[in-house]
């Protein structure tokens, strides 16, 4: 082969791999774009926070839910979304935040371009704000007026509210499931839930259970995997080396829109982990 050949063939092949390669990175895994919770590599965004988002675009993440915004102005956060290539698409806030500055992250929201604004945690919140322990059943009650409140003003603004379980949701008090009660307390035209199919499992729950009965309620799901250890902990670990089969989850969550990997902790260096997950989700077959 001629040296003339010969370059317009690597030409041509280097085209072509870079061509396949944007392929797999704007790819839709489940015909969902890969999301990415950002809360997983809050440290490494606190260091370099565009660098970060470049790398996680690198990954093959395409869109993002925020955990934090690093003190960066809306039109900063949203600058640098733009320049690596991804949406932030919706973002947490604990209650205690959204009782008290609900006004304020609509306002960022709108700039961002979100579509959810979710409820993290209701961080143990009382009706009586003296009580102390764990929130009973009346203050679940209570808490799911609030969403509802909370919702009716998030729709007015354009977006959805949503709200996030870790494992206090799937307790049962009283014989009464609190996830249940706030499925049912709660106005579907006001409040969506998204389904932490981690904790859901952590709690000694199936996930597919609730996404089976009312698949319209989870537009929203993060992703995680876990190893239970003997001590009855969870190990977060890479997707598929733990104990959650995510066929049938994602085969029952039919109303989903959007999905978030999150890994909380890590055994290797974040971004090749991320990448793991990614791969995951690439190839699992529903």
């Amino acid at each position: 082969m001629s040296d003339t050949s010969r370059r317009t063939f690597l030409k041509a092949t280097g085209a072509v791999a870079a061509v396949a390669c944007a392929d797999r990175l704007d790819a839709k895994p489940l015909g969902k774009p890969l999301g990415l919770q950002l809360y997983s590599v809050r440290a490494l965004l606190a260091k370099d926070f565009d660098g970060t988002l470049v790398k996680v675009r690198a990954d093959g993440y395409t869109v993002v839910e925020a955990a934090g915004y690093f003190d960066r102005t809306a039109a900063d956060f949203r600058k640098a979304m733009d320049a690596a290539g991804m949406r932030c698409v919706s973002t947490h806030h604990t209650l205690s935040v959204l009782e008290t500055e609900l006004d304020k992250w609509i306002e960022y929201g709108h700039t961002l371009g979100l579509e959810y604004i979710v409820c993290s945690s209701s961080g143990g919140m009382h009706r009586d704000p003296a009580a102390k322990g764990a929130p009973t059943l009346d203050d679940w009650r209570w808490i799911a007026g609030e969403f509802n409140r909370i919702g009716e003003k998030v729709k007015a603004a354009g977006m959805t509210f949503g709200v996030h379980n870790h494992t206090p949701e799937l307790a049962t008090i009283d014989g009464v499931p609190v996830y249940d009660e706030l499925l049912r307390l709660t106005d579907p035209k006001l409040v969506v839930f998204e389904m932490d199919a981690g904790w859901v499992y952590a709690s000694g729950h199936n996930p597919v259970d609730y996404l089976t009965k009312t698949p319209e309620r989870f537009p929203l799901m993060h992703v995680k995997d876990m190893i239970r250890q003997p001590d009855g902990k969870e190990l977060m670990t890479v997707l598929g080396k733990g104990s959650i089969d995510y066929g049938p989850v994602m085969r029952a969550a039919t109303g989903l829109k959007y999905y978030f990997v999150e890994q909380e902790a890590f055994e290797m260096e974040p971004i090749e982990e991320l990448k793991l997950n990614a791969e995951y989700m690439h190839n699992l077959s529903v």
